[in-house]
């Protein structure tokens, strides 16, 4: 496990469109795995503002909400065309499909999607209780693409984005922690003190379910990037 330790999210953006851009450049880069909320934002204007060009590459993105068509303001099909499909764009885009309300088999369908487009690269960010993806604690390690309860927590957390709590999806699809360990490498990005420990946590405890980022470290590619207040506690 490789750690970066940065300034602020900016020097972190740049770190991490180092590695994509060498990624893409040494030919490695075919599928790539992309995160929404506020952790890549700096990261997806960094590759905005670039002359980087993804248009031989596919994107996958980790989760969506259940519920929210992919027009509406606060899903995360809307977000990564605000923050950088329409910017960029991919090959081909995958997403969830939050509007469709048959778990089953929207879940079997992108797993299906993923086998077929094996992630490359995997961005991540870092719950304040060590979530990825939408898998918070308790998920199971082996765990694939599934409908999954959001906790208090991650809602109260995203109430900020929208009108009201109560607007808030009380569901997502997310990749499971065994979709996400299939990724060949993964890059988790950290910021803020609030995030500080959790990334103590994952990096000095025990593996466990009760912290699901601990899962990563039984993958053998992991890079994180940190700011310093999310490094504080280590």
């Amino acid at each position: 496990m490789k750690k970066i330790i940065v300034k602020d999210q900016i020097e972190g953006a740049e770190k991490g469109y180092e590695i994509i851009k060498e990624a893409l450049d040494n030919g490695s880069l075919n599928v790539i795995g992309l995160a929404t909320g506020s952790t890549p934002i700096k990261l997806y204007e960094r590759l905005r503002n670039s002359d980087i060009d993804f248009t031989n590459t596919v994107s996958v993105n980790l989760d969506e909400y259940v519920g929210l068509e992919p027009t509406h303001d606060q899903s995360y099909n809307y977000f990564m065309k605000e923050n950088l499909f329409d910017a960029k764009p991919f090959k081909v885009s995958y997403l969830p499909n939050g509007s469709n309300l048959d778990a089953e088999a929207e879940s079997t369908h992108y797993e299906k999607l993923l086998k077929e487009n094996p992630v490359d690269l995997q961005i991540l960010g870092i719950g304040t209780n060590g979530h990825i993806g939408f898998n918070e604690p308790g998920s199971a390690f082996d765990s694939r693409t599934r409908k999954v309860e959001l906790t208090e927590e991650t809602i109260e957390a995203n109430s900020r984005f929208f009108a009201s709590k109560d607007d808030v999806p009380t569901h997502a699809y997310s990749m499971g922690i065994g979709t996400i360990l299939d990724s060949k490498k993964i890059l988790l990005f950290a910021y803020g003190e609030e995030k500080a420990d959790a990334i103590a946590s994952f990096i000095n405890g025990a593996i466990t379910e009760d912290l699901p980022a601990s899962a990563l470290k039984n993958h053998n590619d992991v890079t994180i990037i940190m700011d310093e207040a999310a490094a504080s506690k280590l």
